[in-house]
């Protein structure tokens, strides 16, 4: 036997393994095209939301002193809290998120201020994560020893609703359901907090009280 009739097993491939070769590539072409899908789906709903937080500031903030946006919250631990059924009680409504560094600022005073109230029964507090994760936020509330009821803003339904432009944003409803304050930044003190519901619980119309972002 010459050289030229040695047959080297390397040199050549088989149908088969042609036919494997050819699905390897097809598939990791599939995953490829699949990763650029989801970045492309990622891109486009930042935009979306980007584009929401616009609109709102266009909007500008809600009328104080008018009915506040009626909404359902479905709180991490599976109960369900509607607005309208809280009627003759304060509401401070609080919008946070656990990348937000202020809202860390204030996590410890508003959950010291619900200590304060919890035992009454004409103040609620609420916690609505914003556009976070359910672990991270439980996470978060387990952080700071958050007990008051908090739950997920599915598909940001509500933060539209209040016209949110970031966090953290609060807003109190008085016991006529009329949103009587909100606040664009975090809250400085305990008794910062306290000067707000003290005068709604004793019937006090503090209506235009508003804080913006500095």
């Amino acid at each position: 036997m010459t050289d030229l009739d040695v047959h080297h097993p390397n040199e050549s491939t088989t149908p088969q393994a042609d036919l494997v070769q050819d699905l390897q590539n097809k598939s990791t072409g599939s995953r490829v095209n699949w990763a650029r899908f989801l970045i492309w789906i990622g891109v486009i709903l930042l935009l979306v939301l980007v584009g929401l937080v616009l609109l709102k500031r266009q909007q500008g903030p809600l009328p104080l002193g008018r009915p506040a946006p009626d909404f359902t919250l479905t709180t991490f631990d599976g109960g369900s809290i509607s607005l309208e059924s809280l009627r003759g009680k304060v509401v401070l409504v609080n919008f946070w998120a656990s990348w937000c560094k202020p809202c860390e600022q204030e996590a410890a005073d508003l959950e010291a201020a619900w200590k304060l109230n919890q035992s009454s029964d004409d103040v609620l507090f609420l916690g609505i994560a914003w556009t976070d994760t359910d672990k991270n936020a439980k996470e978060y509330l387990e952080k700071f020893a958050i007990t008051y009821p908090n739950g997920p803003d599915m598909r940001t339904l509500i933060s539209q609703k209040y016209r949110i432009t970031g966090v953290p944003e609060t807003f109190v409803i008085d016991k006529d359901g009329n949103l009587a304050y909100y606040k664009f930044s975090p809250f400085l003190s305990v008794q910062e907090i306290q000067n707000v519901i003290e005068p709604l619980r004793r019937g006090s119309q503090n209506s235009g009280s508003i804080d913006t972002k500095e």
